[in-house]
């Protein structure tokens, strides 16, 4: 059983990458199962801080994109949208290379606000980053300039 209202196909996804972070960044949407959605990044020049290490703030930004968007297939997009609300992350194993994929997962789908963790793992399978995602859902239109 899958919890997407308005699932989106890998290619859809990636197609909405040019001209955003996503692009810049390297962020590539890779699957979508029943409850989760994965992506990766690449550690590179693009995603390391001066020490040479995954800048958390990169990996911030993998969570974000794939909660978010995890969010975005839970609801009717017609009459709501999702705004990021608050992120968290704690960095627990530095990455020098290679790349990184986050999987997201819902832990709480609400009417107002989902709740998603990201998990964040190198190549090897090992954790590098943990983040909670919370996203308000509100409706279109109700967003002031």
């Amino acid at each position: 059983m899958t919890i997407w209202q308005s699932a989106a196909s890998i290619e859809d996804l990636n197609s909405g990458r040019p001209g955003t972070l996503i692009e810049h960044l390297g962020i590539e949407f890779t699957e979508i199962g029943a409850d989760f959605i994965r992506g990766t990044m690449a550690v590179d020049a693009r995603t390391r801080q001066p020490y040479g290490l995954l800048h958390g703030g990169a990996s911030v930004a993998l969570a974000e994109t794939l909660g978010s968007m995890g969010a975005v297939m839970c609801i009717d997009p017609k009459q709501y949208q999702c705004v990021g609300q608050e992120i968290n992350a704690n960095h627990v194993r530095p990455a020098r290379s290679g790349l990184v994929t986050g999987t997201a997962r819902p832990v709480h789908l609400g009417g107002r606000s989902h709740v998603w963790t990201i998990d964040i793992v190198n190549d090897a399978g090992n954790l590098v980053c943990t983040s909670r995602l919370t996203v308000a859902i509100i409706r279109r239109g109700s967003l002031g300039a």
